[in-house]
């Protein structure tokens, strides 16, 4: 029952006419696949803000395709933004400045702090991610030399099915500077994502669908 689904006792018995009425082979109902959930935390800080943009519009119309969808917008504080993205849909070109207007995405400074904003999505937003759920995070990894917090990306591993990264910086960039990228790369997939074919590639892979 577990693997093969349950008994289809109608088609059964039907099929049970051509031998007598013994049902020698049971007709199993097929088992639908329960449809997966999307979390996406998207970096809007200039920087990578219109990739992020487009990540977002790609995943809205995707969005049938599962079951339940929830995304979130950071700089350096984090805030849930699925309800400006259902909003935006009659005006995808004015989403991110919708966004950076309407949601709390910053705290005494407009830098990145990739640390803080995954440490506060895992204190307040823990329940968005649970064993269905597929994580995609979108950003460079700059951090701006604060601490990665590497704690809280263990804590999104362990609660989720899969976690994805997309870097649209080139992978021979990955570590220099202030980018905490190969930290990072160590506990998730990180994929270089820097073309729109490259983003559709990975989304047509990568999501369970």
């Amino acid at each position: 029952r577990a693997s093969r689904g349950t008994v289809d006792l109608r088609r059964t018995l039907r099929g049970s006419l051509s031998t007598g009425g013994v049902p020698m082979r049971p007709v199993l109902r097929r088992r639908r696949p329960a449809r997966p959930e999307l979390v996406l935390l998207c970096d809007v800080s200039g920087s990578v803000s219109g990739f992020s943009d487009f990540t977002m519009l790609l995943v809205q119309a995707l969005h049938d395709e599962f079951s339940k969808v929830r995304v979130f917008a950071f700089v350096n504080r984090i805030d849930e933004v699925t309800g400006l993205l259902v909003r935006g849909a009659a005006d995808p070109e004015g989403l991110g400045l919708r966004i950076r207007d309407e949601a709390a995405l910053t705290g005494w400074h407009g830098s990145s702090d990739y640390g803080t904003a995954l440490g506060e999505f895992t204190d307040r937003y823990a329940d968005a991610v649970g064993a269905r759920t597929t994580v995609f995070v979108l950003g460079d990894a700059r951090t701006n030399m604060a601490d990665p917090n590497l704690p809280a990306v263990r804590e999104l591993v362990r609660r989720a099915r899969r976690v994805h990264w997309l870097n649209p910086e080139p992978r021979t960039l990955w570590g220099t500077g202030d980018s905490a990228a190969p930290e990072y790369a160590s506990l998730v997939d990180m994929h270089e994502c820097r073309s729109v074919r490259r983003l559709s590639d990975l989304v047509g892979r990568l999501l369970p669908v």
